[in-house]
């Protein structure tokens, strides 16, 4: 979502792409209509008001969160605090010292930071372009995001418990999405160590001391249960836009944080199909969380987004009012009894916002069933003020209502154009609700108003609803009052009135049938023209077509559909009875059915969308295949890496038609594997899933796995691999050779020069390791537990990083910005001077003596290959039989060099997305 028409609007918290290509300088920072209503309506007291408007002229400052685990989280925040820091708070400009970039009060174990230096600061002193440099690094490789302090809220209002299933509709290009899934893996790495270390003793075996990171989290993970996964997490998050373009930059985002509990979507928020589950013929997933950061007018973010200024209207919020509405109300259907969910908004107009929470309540069967939770003693330190209760509203002539009833007067006035004007887009839930006695029952004071001036932040607006019960919601369509505008009981009333008499035992034999009001039959065949196709059918047509359809009167979009049906079609179960294991079942009419059947729109037959076509606009996906746990290439696996029989094996899969596994083995939680396969073909539109686990490499020995872990695998599986797959290293100076030179010799007693690890590395096998960092109490030892993959070749070493991820290791760990070695370079420039003489050394333990052309020539038939055929045929040729050691050297470098070097030059973009797109976040 994000987009409507051909303008740009804002998701709670971002500035619309091109906000700040207008120049600071020349820009205006005023707006008659923006500020003219926002001061009509008291937003701020009148001794506040300059302050206010002040602030929304200035610059926002600079902000960043630590992200990934809590303890890993903490570690790195620690180098910032250590480093960086002391060396900042030195600094003087005109005569006084610069403020140092600070921790955010009120954000869990400070972990949110902020910076208020002025860029002609930053860029004039060495300290601050030493912390730059570690921003840059580290936001590279996932460890810091730089987010907008306010878009931080609503993920922290969520009370997300280990186990949960979460939604977040509008979820590009991420930020929260981040936070959400980190809260879901909560304390999960020292509750999963816990397990091991018991499994361990159980069988005897060592294992490696817990460094900062597992500290971090024993104190959440002492007070909670293990859980039916070995201390795996079995919560769920899934993140959807609308967009599929932003839905790739999510993907893009959230790599980064390595996660198999996460699934991108990419759907229509207000049509988010129910998904199915295991277990009963209609069970559908129902989540514990949902948050709802909803498109948006984005006024409340003139700081960063300059564009507020010239471009604010009135309209804007009155045209995004209905389809704010539509998600909120969607998500309170898709929501668990008990259930929180959390609609927020980076505009200040109440339009927007309170109007809208107002607005669903009500459609949702008012605060019997929905709740507006007080959250003002969450988050101690965040300054805030109470939502709204009464309000007016300045339609697209910038008049200004005081109330619905003044607009229906001009209505009913008659066919005068002048009084008229601006006021047909106005709808009477954009007004405060009002009672018989003329105020608000819903106790709207409980939402969050978050304002410039307050903490030296962008506006933000945020409220946390309960679900208290199951819901049916009142069609869009249908007045509030309990009879229509023809004078006939609603669907809704007489639902409640057949409910009502039922539970006293009362006859409903007088009552107007539910069939006389409003038939729930449909014939797909003759009426999908009237807008009654199922949504997945509507969903997936093209836009000018489901525009048409939408303005068709008499639609009944899925809400109306859902609360339309007959008590004899839906009984009332109870709780036990609806759900399926561990997650409850979700009753809306599902859009994510089979749809093999055809519907006719205007006179044409159309085909619905089964999941195997595509639409036109869509772009292909590759399917999720998953492979059976004994499929021969799983079976060497196991064998190689010693892989433990507690490690689950049914949650492998592989992304392409054919179910084999050529590229690439992926691993999901076992929710996500049940989700996946009961929607296959169903109308859902998965775009992610999984984390890359095994990755197939060209390897030199028949007896080695050629399924190397990746490096975003590893910290998954690391724990059950067996002890011959493991190389240990203690001290920073070995691992700073490691990071600094790539492909160092270990042949001819190359070994000898990598300290510790150097007996172990020369005579383990050929294939992927398990590099573990242990800690230690030494001056040269490490305090927090690293692990990483290795490849030991015939006659070289490399760790698998990508050289972006060396640099910020060694920045963070050595504060060292060396440039790296390529060991392989260096050797093979020699080669075209010098071909040595023939040598012959040992057969290092466990392999062969085949010669490496027969596995190079493999490597040349390889689709997948990264050596060049001139190149290759070079290879092929020096490694004859009789070839020397050194040249066999020379030629292996430039064969693993030359791989690495494009994997470094390659980089994962989706499609269609411009380097300006793919810019971490850099606006927020």
């Amino acid at each position: 979502m994000g987009k409507r028409g051909k303008k740009n609007y804002n998701r709670g918290g971002r500035a619309g792409r091109g906000g700040n290509r207008t120049n600071a300088q020349e820009l205006d920072r005023h707006n008659e209509k923006y500020e003219r209503y926002y001061n009509t309506l008291q937003l701020v007291p009148e001794d506040e008001r300059e302050a206010f408007w002040a602030s929304l002229r200035q610059e926002l400052p600079n902000s960043f969160r630590f992200a990934g685990s809590k303890g890993h989280a903490l570690t790195v925040q620690q180098h910032l605090i250590d480093r960086y820091i002391p060396e900042i708070v030195k600094v003087k400009f005109d005569g006084e010292f610069v403020a140092p970039p600070a921790p955010i009060s009120w954000y869990p174990e400070h972990l949110a930071w902020s910076m208020t230096t002025p860029k002609n600061v930053v860029r004039r002193f060495p300290p601050f372009a030493s912390f730059q440099k570690f921003l840059v690094s580290e936001s590279s490789v996932g460890n810091i995001t730089r987010q907008e302090i306010v878009s931080m809220i609503p993920p922290l209002l969520m009370d997300i418990k280990p186990g949960m299933t979460v939604l977040d509709l509008c979820a590009a290009p991420g930020s929260k999405s981040a936070q959400l899934i980190e809260m879901v893996h909560g304390g999960e790495e020292a509750r999963v160590c816990k397990v091991v270390r018991r499994i361990a003793q159980q069988e005897g075996r060592d294992l490696s001391p817990d460094g900062m990171e597992i500290e971090a989290g024993k104190d959440q993970a002492a007070t909670e249960e293990d859980g039916p996964d070995d201390g795996r997490s079995t919560g769920l998050l899934i993140a959807n836009d609308k967009d599929y373009r932003r839905a790739h930059m999510l993907v893009h985002q959230m790599k980064r944080l390595n996660s198999p509990n996460l699934i991108v979507t990419n759907h229509d928020a207000t049509l988010f199909p129910s998904i199915k589950i295991p277990g009963r013929k209609n069970a559908y997933l129902k989540f514990d969380r949902v948050l709802a950061d909803v498109p948006c007018c984005g006024d409340g973010t003139a700081r960063k987004n300059l564009n507020v200024w010239k471009d604010w209207l009135p309209g804007n919020a009155i045209g995004l009012h209905p389809m704010q509405m539509r998600i909120l109300v969607r998500a309170l259907q898709m929501l668990k009894p008990g259930g929180r969910v959390v609609y927020s908004t980076c505009s200040m107009n109440p339009i927007e916002n309170e109007a809208v929470v107002a607005s669903a309540i009500d459609r949702c069967g008012g605060l019997e069933k929905v709740a507006v939770l007080d959250c003002s003693s969450e988050l101690p330190g965040l300054k805030r003020v109470p939502g709204f209760s009464d309000w007016k509203v300045m339609d697209k002539s910038a008049r200004i209502w005081n109330s619905w009833d003044e607009v229906e007067k001009v209505k009913a006035e008659g066919d005068s154009e002048s009084p008229r004007k601006g006021v047909d887009g106005l709808l009477e839930s954009m007004f405060a609700p009002t009672t018989a006695e003329g105020i608000s029952s819903i106790p709207l004071h409980h939402c969050m108003r978050v304002y410039p001036h307050l903490q030296d932040t962008g506006g933000f607006f945020i409220t946390v609803l309960e679900k208290r019960s199951e819901i049916r919601t009142r069609p869009e369509s249908e007045p509030k009052n309990a009879n229509g505008a023809n004078g006939k009981p609603t669907i809704i009333s007489v639902v409640k009135e057949i409910e009502s008499r039922t539970e006293k035992g009362e006859s409903t034999d007088n009552l107007v049938t539910l069939e006389e009001i409003a038939p729930t039959k449909v014939d797909v065949n003759n009426d999908a023209g009237e807008g009654n196709e199922p949504p997945v059918v509507r969903q997936n047509q093209p836009p000018e077509e489901a525009e048409a359809i939408q303005k068709t009167e008499g639609k009944r979009v899925l809400e109306d559909v859902e609360a339309s049906e007959t008590p004899a079609k839906r009984a009332r179960l109870e709780p036990e009875e609806v759900a399926a294991p561990q997650h409850k079942e979700h009753w809306p009419l599902p859009p994510s059915m089979d749809m093999e059947s055809t519907v006719t729109r205007n006179g044409l037959t159309v085909e619905a969308s089964n999941g195997t076509k595509q639409n036109s606009k869509q772009p292909h996906e590759e399917p999720f295949k998953y492979l059976d746990p004994n499929h021969t290439e799983l079976q060497f696996i196991y064998s190689f890496y010693e892989l433990s029989d507690r490690f689950p094996r049914d949650r492998f899969m592989v992304r392409n038609a054919t179910g084999q596994p050529v590229k690439a083995i992926y691993y999901t939680s076992a929710l996500a594997k049940q989700i996946l396969v009961e929607n296959e073909g169903k109308g859902m539109r998965f775009v992610h899933c999984g984390v890359k686990m095994f990755v197939k490499q060209d390897a030199q020995g028949p007896n080695t796995c050629r399924w190397r872990i990746q490096s975003e695998g590893l910290p998954i599986i690391e724990q059950w691999v067996g002890e011959d797959r493991i190389v240990r290293l203690y001290k920073k100076s070995t691992l700073r050779k490691l990071l600094i030179e790539m492909f160092p010799h270990i042949g001819q007693e190359g070994w000898k020069k990598l300290g510790e690890i150097g007996e172990r590395v020369r005579d383990i096998s050929m294939g992927c390791c398990v590099l573990r960092v242990e800690t230690s109490d030494d001056e040269d030892g490490f305090k927090e537990r690293i692990v990483l993959p290795l490849w030991r070749s015939m006659w070289s070493l490399n760790l698998m990083l990508p050289k972006e991820e060396r640099k910020a290791m060694l920045l963070r760990i050595y504060n060292d910005d060396s440039p790296l070695v390529d060991n392989s370079k260096d050797r093979f420039k020699e080669a075209r001077t010098h071909i040595g003489s023939s040598s012959s050394s040992p057969t290092p333990a466990g392999q062969t003596d085949a010669p490496e052309s027969m596995i190079l020539e493999n490597e040349i038939e390889d689709p997948d290959s990264h050596i060049h055929p001139e190149e290759a045929t070079t290879v092929v040729a020096a490694l004859e039989p009789g070839a020397s050691e050194t040249k066999a050297l020379q030629d292996e470098d430039r064969m693993l060099g030359n791989a690495q070097q494009k994997a470094d030059d390659t980089k994962e973009v989706a499609p269609g997305v411009t380097d300006e797109d793919d810019a971490f976040n850099t606006t927020v």
